[in-house]
């Protein structure tokens, strides 16, 4: 019989036998089963995937072809459920997102605005 990987069995790209080494010295728990290792891998796998996906979207649409730390800034940014898991993470050349504050911008012409400049006539 041939041997097969943890990771095949699995059906995953990730190093499940590397994720349960890295569990096992990080000394995260005084136990590890097996699952927990693939599990883990998994996880990894889909974020990744899911990041790569969103960041080759921000290149297309830059008209790059090529990734780079600016696009997977934009991805991750854009993302709401990405932002938050990775909102204390600093992304070396990232930059930031394109945003102007609303009072910046200049005021419509031709509009009324709701508070008047001008101050009420009051009769004594």
């Amino acid at each position: 019989m041939k041997s097969r990987s943890k990771s095949s069995r699995a059906g995953l790209t990730f190093p499940v036998s590397r994720v349960s080494s890295y569990l096992r010295k990080g000394q995260y728990a005084n136990r590890i089963g097996t699952g927990a290792s693939v599990y883990f891998a998994a996880v990894l796998e889909y974020l990744t995937a899911e990041v790569l996906e969103l960041s080759g979207n921000a290149a297309r649409d830059n008209h790059k072809s090529r990734l780079a730390p600016r696009h997977i800034q934009l991805a991750i940014r854009n993302d709401e459920e990405l932002s938050k898991l990775l909102q204390d993470i600093t992304i070396a050349q990232g930059g930031v997102l394109p945003n102007i504050h609303n009072v910046l911008l200049p005021r419509k012409t031709g509009q009324k605005s709701s508070t008047s400049n001008s101050a009420p006539s009051q009769e004594y």
